[in-house]
């Protein structure tokens, strides 16, 4: 059993992408346990090339060590693979409060994934005025989990947190 400190400041690590959410509240940090005299901290990332993980690995090792945790392994953990679900109504609103849309639930399926040739119309509503009349203007943003939309109601630009 690891203690709650550890949990905690595991959980409070930043996300490097999306610094205004937790790796918690993303839903990536998946376990924190005790090993013998290590901590072990396991993380899923939000698809297998991510390259914020490993800076992620690193802080968690760096805040670990601060807390009086010297011995920590980081794994990372592929199955079950991540899905936006996992990210808390705590970090949704912390995103849409940052001007990122929080993703829709993603979609439920229990074989492959199908080929949709035709385009398929998401509706995004603004992060900052609540509007649904929005326009993707770019399938990826800073990052490729996130696609840039603008807002016609209120001219702004913002990015979309894509379901996984």
């Amino acid at each position: 059993m690891v203690s709650a400190t550890a949990w905690s400041v595991a959980a409070g690590t930043p996300d490097p992408e999306l610094p205004m959410v937790s790796i918690a509240e993303l839903g990536i940090l998946r376990s924190v346990e005790q090993e013998g005299d290590a901590v072990v901290a396991t993380i899923t990332p939000t698809y297998s090339g991510c390259p914020a993980m490993r800076e992620i690995t690193a802080d968690l090792r760096h805040r670990l060590a601060a807390a009086g945790y010297p011995n920590v392994t980081v794994r990372t953990r592929l199955a079950p693979a991540w899905t936006s679900d996992w990210i808390t109504d705590a970090g949704a609103r912390k995103l849409r409060a940052a001007g990122i849309a929080p993703p829709h639930a993603a979609p439920r399926r229990t074989g492959p994934t199908p080929l949709t040739l035709l385009a398929t119309r998401t509706v995004v509503t603004c992060p900052r005025c609540g509007s649904a009349e929005t326009a993707r203007t770019a399938q990826f943003g800073s990052t490729a989990c996130k696609a840039l939309y603008r807002c016609a109601a209120c001219a702004e630009p913002f990015e979309y947190v894509k379901e996984i």
